[in-house]
């Protein structure tokens, strides 16, 4: 906004579920009111929509749009349309020549990537730019907050419930460590412990899968990502590098982790693969 680059943007505000409110102003622009999100005479008048809503609103919206013969350009922050042949996925200081090429040719749906995949892509993206990497396996340590605000909720509820369970123990220096453990432990397995969203217990442990089972490959979803969508955004679909590794859900609230180990296709000197890994971040 400061450098002028929505100045020829006329804003206009959907929501789901506060149509006929005051819209923000944005860039000095009066948007007047909120419009409801799932509008799609009002959708279709746009050339561009920027939507940040969850894979379920682009599911449900995104297809009607499209039969009505709208082409305009749809920006989505959600995971659904990744993998589809006419999108493209958004990591500019990684793909820039993939987005470019894609805007040739006609293509008009742009995608933000999986968390994980895009820091990987951030962090050792010179490798990959100088075809130096022969295969990837790498193992993330990720937060609830990449399961969403009703599970990070659920982490700190899960975490009261402990600290409630042994509280008394907590107050007295003298009690035992072990019978500490044991009163948690069996909090963390009773019936009414707060597991809804996450399906288990994420306060005081950990849970070494993410999303479902992809019975053809034998990996989570969110391990299959970091194959598929890595060579996506590095237009290498056809000629994919191999990612695989281990996805594992922590108990803190935000914060991912990654550790890799890279096969690079020729020996090259620590101080060079260190130069190349800094110069493509600069």
């Amino acid at each position: 906004v400061e450098e002028n680059n929505f100045a020829n943007i006329n804003p206009v505000f959907f929501t789901t579920s506060q149509a006929g409110q005051k819209a923000p102003v944005f860039g000095g622009k009066d948007a007047g009111e909120l419009k409801n999100a799932f509008d799609i005479e009002e959708l279709k008048k746009l050339d561009i929509i920027v939507t940040c809503q969850g894979g379920d609103y682009t599911n449900e919206v995104y297809p009607k749009l499209k039969e009505t013969g709208w082409n305009g350009y749809w920006i989505d922050a959600a995971s659904a349309l990744r993998m589809k042949d006419d999108a493209i996925i958004v990591l500019d200081p990684v793909n820039q020549h993939v987005i470019s090429e894609g805007l040739k040719n006609g293509i008009k749906t742009f995608v933000g990537g999986n968390c994980t995949v895009s820091l990987m892509l951030m962090a050792i993206g010179g490798l990959f730019e100088k075809d130096l990497v022969e295969w990837v396996s790498v193992a993330t340590y990720q937060a609830a907050s990449g399961a969403g605000a009703k599970n990070m909720r659920e982490l700190l509820s899960q975490m009261g419930e402990l600290e409630d369970s042994v509280k008394a123990e907590l107050a007295n220096p003298a009690s035992s460590i072990l019978e500490i453990e044991r009163k948690v432990t069996a909090k963390m397995r009773a019936e009414d412990f707060p597991t809804e969203n996450f399906g288990a217990a994420l306060g005081g442990s950990l849970i070494p899968w993410i999303d479902k089972l992809l019975p053809e490959t034998g990996q989570t979803k969110e391990e299959w990502k970091g194959y598929a969508e890595t060579n996506k955004i590095l237009g290498l679909s056809d000629n994919p590098i191999p990612v695989d590794g281990l996805c594992v859900r922590i108990g803190a609230l935000r914060c991912h982790s990654q550790a890799f180990t890279i096969k690079l296709k020729k020996d090259i000197p620590l101080a060079e693969i260190e130069q190349i890994i800094a110069c493509h971040n600069e």
